[in-house]
């Protein structure tokens, strides 16, 4: 029927577009949300790890006969006595590109990093299972520790898997145009290299990794609660491990304290603790403490770019020449792989600007380092980074103005097919760069910093211009040659007798406020009050399959699957309706207000209570050919290449020469995400995922001693930027519906941190102009400042007079 449900389609309704209060407040705000660490099981047990003290090393012994000597230690496994199969990440690529390498549940033979899990340990509380831990005797043959980019490539290096030739785990040349080599020789302006680096992170969620597993005889099914982003996968992975079938394990996620992608991976901790908990018949909880986490977990960011590129005399880019390592540590995870960060920058490199040639080599090796996950934005802010400064030197050896070669360079007309054969959806990057620029001319940073440098401070002004594909859909996964290809999102509506509504999305909330935007999404198509929409997710008994939450999936994906789910159901409605009414199917619409409505004759209507009576509590009266049920069923898949966000950040910092801190004195940014269905949220959104950038620029960084011993054990080393550090964000939105998503909505989670790194080390740059410092690498710590500065100084005494 053409007018089931055009007055709510989501564009301009009554609650997409409007900052309700958030649904998932009163609960969180309270203290009665329920995360891992609050679910209480009669007869629970607890878990700890024998973690590897050394970073690569073959297993000669483990004894853990001190460790079951401890009172109130029930069980001690090893990767022998467990029996589990591998977690084994797959793409679909010839040998010399992709090297398959299987991550034990439990490290067996051999460790490859320091906190590698070796053994585990279940004891009546979490102390007394440490206390076994500690007790535990594992023996080592040390081997040579590969902890840098240099030593895994080296000639006749060790190798950290024998499967893994040079260490190399992924090596694809995904473009190689014609004409670059002809753009380099033939450049009439310039040509630019650069080496830029980014430093390894964790992406340090809030709440740490934590499960609690229980077998339920009654079920014959393992449940395993626990906080993932992939509740779905974690059940595919945990299930083979084990070698059972799906149906007898079941993944629950209540309340979430973060993610930000570590949790979007199978962790072998979760599963290892799965399979105690069947052979015991007992609950066994395991939380992650934070020095695992900083030790131990999933880690990401560590990358280096050589960046070479040729401009015409006009400035405009010819050719883009790029080699990308990728240190992807011990381990390829699952299910992505370690192709995840090097095919994310080999596809997206050129950005926001028009590349006509386009090269580019792309390696994941493999190191004696914690395994990599991806973190919020995946390679974007390394790349995004690599091609800002290479925008900011070239516009330095032609003589112009830093935001002028950009401008020469924006894509500008939409769509636009890249030399990198995707095709960008209309977007405001032009707009984005004039607004940003236009923020701080109005507020005189620009004079400031001009009148600073007399007094001898020194302010710079740093841009980043950017675009993020959201919404993955799996024909643009599928181009990766993943064997496990994510994409789609399916959802399941059902209404009650009063008329409310119960809705099942395949994402997962941890702390996106799903509760609230889904149900706005609902609540319009269907013309329903907020509140009488609740949303059900995270279960994999309740949810026929869903891919999680990850890659600013949930509403592009997620919430185009609920509105077309919605939809659906306003369908089923109306044609109740209409035979309740006697009338025609296409004589009726929803009303927007809890009912529908006949077009000829609006004095009579149907409410969705009088609908739901007769469907659930008098179906003789339904339609012959309509089933006793108010539900509905929908999928949605972004179709082609996705759908792009756009911004520009725009950043004021003073460096102080005394000290080599530097200070941010303004961040604006000005975002295009599509319809924004709850300004609030994106704002939260931007702001948090800038304040992830900046910690990426000055301060998060885990590095190594030359044997493989990780630097950052608690946060009196890993150095988190507080409130005090992040300045006031401001930020404005332009709009750009996407034509192709349900809701016009692109994706918003990732956006801040991809542009943060780049404009943060552009402003940099700025503030030590005048010295001749110029810095590529990430994060840029005091000592970093102090250290350039007094090179400069020194090559300046040096010259002769």
């Amino acid at each position: 029927m053409s007018d089931a449900a055009p007055q709510f389609d989501g564009r301009g309704g009554r609650w997409v577009g409007a900052s309700v209060p958030r649904r998932e407040d009163p609960r969180l705000l309270t203290g009665r949300g329920r995360f891992v660490d609050d679910i209480q099981l009669p007869g629970t047990l607890h878990a700890s790890f024998v973690r590897s003290t050394v970073a690569h090393a073959r297993i000669t012994g483990i004894d853990l006969s001190a460790t079951l000597a401890v009172d109130g230690v029930v069980a001690a496994y090893t990767a022998a006595d467990l029996d589990l199969g591998d977690i084994v990440a797959l793409l679909d690529r010839p040998p010399e590109e992709f090297a398959p390498t299987a991550m034990p549940i439990l490290a067996r033979e051999k460790v490859r990093f320091v906190g590698e899990p070796v053994a585990l340990v279940v004891a009546r509380d979490p102390y007394l299972a440490e206390d076994g831990a500690e007790l535990a005797v594992v023996d080592y043959e040390p081997l040579p520790a590969i902890v840098s980019e240099e030593t895994a490539l080296a000639e006749n290096a060790p190798l950290v898997h024998e499967e893994a030739p040079g260490n190399v785990l992924l090596d694809v040349s995904m473009f190689d145009t014609p004409g670059v080599d002809e753009a380099f020789a033939d450049a009439s302006g310039c040509v630019v290299e650069v080496v830029t680096r980014s430093g390894r992170q964790n992406a340090l969620p809030l709440e740490t990794r934590g499960v609690i597993a229980s077998w339920d005889d009654h079920d014959d099914q393992l449940l395993v609660q626990m906080c993932t982003q992939v509740p779905h996968q974690v059940r595919t992975a945990l299930a083979r491990s084990l070698r059972v079938p799906e149906r007898t394990v079941r993944v629950t996620v209540p309340d979430m304290g973060g993610g930000f992608g570590q949790k979007c991976v199978v962790g072998r901790e979760e599963i290892a603790v799965a399979a105690a908990a069947r052979r015991l018949n007992r609950p066994v909880k395991w939380i992650e403490d934070r020095r695992e986490a900083l030790t131990a977990g999933f880690l990401a960011r560590e990358q280096r770019y050589r960046t070479r590129a040729a401009f015409d005399a006009d400035g405009r880019i010819t050719a883009l020449d790029v080699d990308i390592v990728c240190d992807m540590g011990a381990y390829s995870c699952y299910p992505f792989t370690a192709g995840i960060e090097p095919l994310m920058a080999s596809a997206e490199m050129p950005s926001v600007y028009q590349v006509p040639a386009y090269r580019v080599r792309a390696r994941a090796i493999t190191s004696n380092k914690a395994p990599t996950a991806p973190y919020r934005g995946v390679s974007r802010p390394q790349y995004v980074m690599a091609i800002e400064r290479v925008m900011e030197r070239a516009a330095r050896e032609l003589g112009v103005d830093p935001l002028d070669i950009r401008r020469r360079n924006l894509i500008t007309r939409f769509p636009y097919t890249g030399v990198n054969g995707i095709t960008y959806d209309p977007g405001t990057y032009r707009e984005s760069l004039d607004l940003a620029e236009a923020t701080l001319r109005d507020e005189g940073w620009y004079e400031l910093r001009d009148s600073a440098a007399a007094e001898g401070r020194h302010i710079g002004i740093g841009f980043c211009c950017f675009s993020e594909r959201t919404g993955y859909g799996s024909e643009a996964f599928a181009k990766r040659k993943m064997t496990v290809v994510p994409g789609f999102d399916i959802s399941e509506i059902r209404m009650d007798t009063t008329g409310s509504v119960v809705v099942t999305s395949g994402t997962v909330n941890h702390g996106q406020s799903h509760e609230t935007t889904l149900a706005q999404i609902v609540a319009d198509r269907l013309g329903l009050h907020v509140d009488q929409v609740k949303l059900r997710q995270g279960d994999t008994e309740r949810i026929a399959y869903g891919w999680g939450t990850f890659a600013s999936r949930s509403v592009t994906i997620g919430g185009s699957a609920v509105a077309l789910a919605a939809t659906r159901l306003g369908e089923l409605l109306c044609r109740i309706a209409a035979h309740l009414l006697d009338t025609s199917p296409d004589n009726v619409r929803l009303d927007g207000d809890g009912g529908v409505v006949q077009i000829d004759d609006p004095g009579r209507r149907a409410s969705f209570e009088e609908i739901a009576d007769v469907a659930y509590l008098r179906s003789h009266l339904l339609p012959k050919d309509v089933e006793p049920t108010l539900t509905a069923t929908a999928s949605f898949d972004v179709p082609g290449d996705g759908t792009f966000s756009n911004a520009t950040h725009a950043v004021v910092v003073e460096a102080d020469p005394g000290t080599g801190g530097v200070t941010i004195l303004r961040y604006a940014c000005v975002e295009d995400c599509g319809v924004v269905i709850h300004p609030k949220v994106v704002d939260g959104q931007c702001r948090g995922g800038i304040a992830q950038g900046i910690a990426g620029a000055l301060f998060e960084e885990v590095t190594y001693a030359d044997n493989g011993e990780p630097s950052a054990a608690s946060f009196i080393d890993y150095l988190v930027p507080t409130a005090t550090e992040i300045p006031d964000i401001t930020v404005s939105h332009l709009e750009t519906p996407c034509a192709f998503t349900e809701n016009g909505a692109k994706g918003a989670g990732e956006g801040g941190t991809i542009g943060a790194p780049a404009a943060v080390l552009n402003a940099i740059n700025d503030a030590l102009r005048h010295t001749g410092v110029e810095l590529d690498t990430t994060p840029v710590h005091p000592q970093t400042v102090l250290a350039a500065l007094d090179a400069a100084a020194d090559r300046e005494m040096s010259v002769p007079s």
